[in-house]
């Protein structure tokens, strides 16, 4: 049998050790396959599961999978895989992590760490405000501005609500939800309420279907990301800095900090190793 060495990270940290994402990073992907790394991520049944891999392009490539799929990119795992890559390679606080989406420049003040996201790109919705609005479970009149679909590393849907109020309402409708679809067919949403300038702050909260479920997310950078091209689609050249409150509903508090500074966005949070372990094949 061949062992394979792996953590146990939390990403966007709140004042404690069992707050955040968790994340599992096995430390060397090496003679694992695209299906057994898929089987590892369902036996791990995280948000995501990370293979570092090396690179030639950067400090080092990884692969990125919840217990169904790969994905390109997803700003936990980057985060948490980027904690790991410091300590097992001493590259110090600044490094370049090799994704299916791109090379994402990673950087760190002690265990805070930041990506720079691919430049967003965004379109509108297909469905109408009304429409919109009873797939979440909320009323017309609780949508705020322009709804918009937005990748800056994965396509998601941003979905700007009122007030804090009515994102704790929202309550999707699994069958309607499912008819949101992506570029890449998933269906995602960000509800979020912005505090404004003033106060900084954002409350948010990530729905997608698991099996015939809708489910929550603890904290989801990629969404971050997202948010801050929507920022950059409503107020072009504005510098936005945000703290993104999310996970409290589902007892996994969360903090995620957001800037965009000249069309740039960056996404931030803190990072714990909790464990690690020793797999057998």
């Amino acid at each position: 049998m061949t062992q394979y060495a792996y953590r146990i990270v939390n990403v966007f940290t709140r004042g404690g050790r069992l707050t955040g994402n968790p994340l599992a990073v096995f430390e060397d992907g090496r003679g694992l396959d695209t299906v057994t790394m898929q089987a590892l991520a369902l036996q791990m049944n995280l948000s995501e599961t990370t293979f570092i891999l090396p690179s030639e392009k950067a400090q080092a490539r990884v692969r990125i999978f919840t217990p169904a799929y790969e994905m390109p990119f997803a700003g936990h795992p980057t985060l948490g895989t980027s904690f790991v890559v410091r300590s097992l390679k001493n590259t110090g606080d600044s490094l370049d992590l090799e994704t299916n989406a791109g090379v994402i420049p990673v950087r760190a003040q002690g265990d805070r760490w930041t990506l720079q996201a691919n430049k967003p790109t965004w379109r509108e919705i297909d469905e109408s405000r009304a429409v919109l609005a009873g797939m979440l479970g909320l009323e017309e009149r609780d949508l705020a501005d322009r709804p918009l679909w937005i990748v800056a590393g994965k396509e998601q849907l941003i979905v700007p609500v009122r007030d804090e109020a009515a994102v704790l309402r929202a309550k999707p409708n699994g069958d309607a939800f499912t008819r949101l679809k992506s570029v890449d067919n998933l269906s995602m949403a960000y509800v979020v309420a912005d505090g404004g300038d003033a106060k900084g702050t954002v409350k948010a909260r990530f729905f997608f279907p698991k099996g015939p479920a809708i489910v929550e997310d603890p904290a989801t950078g990629s969404a971050c990301a997202n948010l801050g091209g929507w920022f950059c689609a409503t107020r072009p050249g504005a510098d936005i800095e945000r703290v993104v409150t999310q996970g409290d509903e589902i007892l996994r508090p969360s903090n995620l900090y957001l800037s965009v500074k000249a069309g740039t966005v960056f996404v931030g949070g803190d990072v714990i190793e909790l464990a690690r372990g020793v797999l057998e094949l």
